[in-house]
């Protein structure tokens, strides 16, 4: 993978960020570091400074695997245009289909995870999050998941992320059709997305010449094809999409 803050690569992000484009983030792992608590998670006061100079630049999305409502609180105050959340299906058309099969999935699922030491299933509305960073055995609690996984009648989809496996209703948008519909809706020409996880790679498959997939951490299997070393590097991308808009506008009143 090419790390696209390297000298040698800075005319790839330069071309992007002159452009008419959208500027979109997943929100755990990306704009926030991974921790154990997932109700503690946030932005450090750097990222959040720096968030807030680039939505004061160019128009801003948060697609998140958490629900749109959690995720926009831990945003509050930060002028973001857009946030998405359940990992691309909210908002959507068929917000009730999508509520009833994740609780059909739930109502499945209770009983076969309550006793899985370690084991959370997180309520989104609209679909279900299987968390077992807590387990203190997590090989046989991933099993577990998947054998009650297994025996779901509901049709559904099955994300893995880290620590965590997301069940979605089937035919509920991913993070690239969430994608695709913002710059429709921004009437933008491209779109920068930064993310770091399973889910994100909706967007990264997607091989739209519009997109530039930007992974957190390289990852030969990712079909990201440029990436950051790390979650304390987005705060360096961020301060460099600042820089390249304001010279971007210079240059403009210059001419």
């Amino acid at each position: 993978m090419i790390n696209v803050l390297a000298p040698r690569h800075g005319a790839i992000l330069e071309q992007y960020a002159w452009s008419n484009v959208l500027l979109a983030f997943d929100f755990d792992g990306t704009l926030s570091p991974i921790v154990r608590d997932r109700h503690a998670a946030g932005m450090r006061r750097s990222t959040w400074r720096l968030l807030g100079a680039v939505c004061a630049l160019y128009p801003c999305a948060v697609i998140s695997g958490r629900s749109r409502s959690d995720v926009a609180e831990r945003l509050a105050g930060l002028p973001v245009r857009y946030v998405v959340g359940n990992h691309g299906l909210e908002p959507n058309g068929a917000m009730p289909r999508f509520a009833k099969a994740a609780a059909a999935m739930q109502d499945h699922l209770e009983g076969r995870l309550a006793d899985a030491q370690g084991v959370e299933l997180e309520d989104k509305l609209y679909s279900l999050a299987i968390h077992y960073r807590k387990s203190r055995a997590k090989r046989a609690a991933k099993r577990v998941i998947m054998d009650a996984v297994a025996s779901c009648p509901i049709a559904h989809r099955i994300v893995p992320g880290k620590l965590v496996f997301n069940l979605l209703p089937e035919g509920a948008p991913h993070k690239g059709i969430a994608l695709r519909d913002l710059r429709k809706k921004a009437k933008v020409d491209t779109a920068i997305y930064v993310g770091d996880d399973v889910t994100d790679e909706d967007v990264f498959q997607m091989e739209d010449p519009g997109v530039l997939g930007i992974r957190v951490g390289a990852d030969a299997k990712s079909a990201a094809s440029y990436c950051v070393r790390d979650q304390r590097t987005v705060d360096r991308l961020l301060a460099k999409l600042v820089t390249l808009r304001t010279e971007a506008g210079t240059r403009s009143a210059r001419a």
